[in-house]
């Protein structure tokens, strides 16, 4: 999902910005590595233009891991384990830290026996997803990573917040060519994304939202207040809730109404994620598998566009192109989210 294009304040270098935002969670408490992996998670969405999971989100973490019970130095535990599954328990640490342990371990159980599966309970948000999931691809394998969310959606024919748009990932490696990276909720929108369009005073297209009485709404502020539109009608909500029940049924963690809402916010360690790893290998010549993506790729890319498009993009051949110039140019950040990593430099000084 592409943003509109509006004014931004600064570019600022990757690396600056990592630094900066890993300099702000060790304030929080958290170890170098565990500072290091979580601001590198919400620069790596940055980089690749997925804003609504950026740096906009350091003061949300700043305040979970200082004042609403996250706790910083949590540790992920595996609990139980059965071959090529295993249970972890991420005793309340941030789900970036739970994920990037689970992945490793998935990977390692899938060199083992083809595939790894991690369930996890006790964590918390863990950003953007495609960020787990292509720590396989860096292993030659296809990573698959879903979460459950706040109740933002109702039930197909319903008005009540009762299902999180429940996200998927799914990062397939290539040759040559960008790997194919797919990483979306099941609604028209995340709630991410809406802050985006409200913090930027934008207009929301339409479908993406339902205000509190239940009508469209292109106005991002009455959006937060209201309902998230699913995609595909009841489709979305039935891929929603088997995507929820993968993150939290079987690692026991929440779900739905279970781990708050948008109101009041959510409670501290009750998220769950679901987490895999496929060893190409084991299925196929990963040679020959990465040359089919290969052209794939470039078959997408070469197909007639139609009317109103310029050209047709893999999934996550958008933001491979974005990365490679916000690298080269600086990452564009609004004043308001500079501000925000300013108000929580100026808290943390004082502690």
């Amino acid at each position: 999902m592409s943003y509109p294009t509006v004014a931004t304040d600064s570019f600022v270098p990757a690396s600056e910005l990592l630094e900066r935002v890993e300099s702000l969670f060790a304030g929080c408490g958290m170890s170098t590595r565990d500072a290091h992996l979580l601001a590198d998670s919400l620069v790596a969405a940055d980089v690749r233009g997925v804003h609504s999971h950026g740096v906009i989100r350091v003061p949300d973490y700043v305040r979970k891991l200082v004042h609403e019970g996250v706790d910083p130095k949590g540790t992920p535990e595996l609990v139980r384990e059965f071959g090529a599954t295993a249970t972890m328990d991420a005793h309340n640490a941030m789900g970036q830290i739970a994920c990037a342990a689970a992945m490793q371990d998935a990977i390692a159980r899938s060199s083992r026996y083809g595939v790894g599966v991690v369930s996890i309970r006790g964590s918390n948000h863990c950003g953007a997803l495609f960020y787990p999931a292509m720590h396989a691809i860096r292993a030659g394998m296809i990573g698959i990573v879903a979460t459950n969310a706040l109740p933002t959606m109702a039930p197909w024919g319903g008005s009540d917040k009762i299902l999180g748009i429940n996200p998927i990932a799914v990062a397939i490696p290539s040759g040559g060519e960008p790997p194919i990276v797919f990483d979306a909720a099941f609604s028209m929108s995340s709630h991410g994304k809406i802050r985006v369009y409200a913090q930027k005073g934008l207009e929301l297209p339409a479908g993406w939202a339902f205000d509190q009485s239940g009508q469209p709404t292109t106005n991002a502020e009455l959006a937060l207040e209201g309902l998230l539109q699913p995609i595909g009608a009841f489709k979305g909500i039935g891929l929603a809730m088997l995507s929820g029940i993968l993150s939290s049924f079987l690692s026991g963690a929440a779900f739905g109404t279970e781990l708050g809402d948008m109101v009041n916010g959510p409670k501290p360690g009750l998220d769950g994620q679901f987490v895999m790893a496929l060893n190409i290998a084991a299925f196929e010549e990963p040679d020959r598998f990465r040359a089919r993506v290969d052209r794939l790729v470039r078959q997408i890319r070469e197909s007639r566009p139609a009317a109103g498009f310029d050209r047709c993009y893999s999934p996550g051949e958008l933001e491979y192109e974005t990365e490679s110039r916000y690298r080269a140019d600086g990452i564009p950040l609004s004043a308001e989210t500079l501000r925000g990593l300013s108000e929580c430099e100026r808290a943390l000084a004082t502690r």
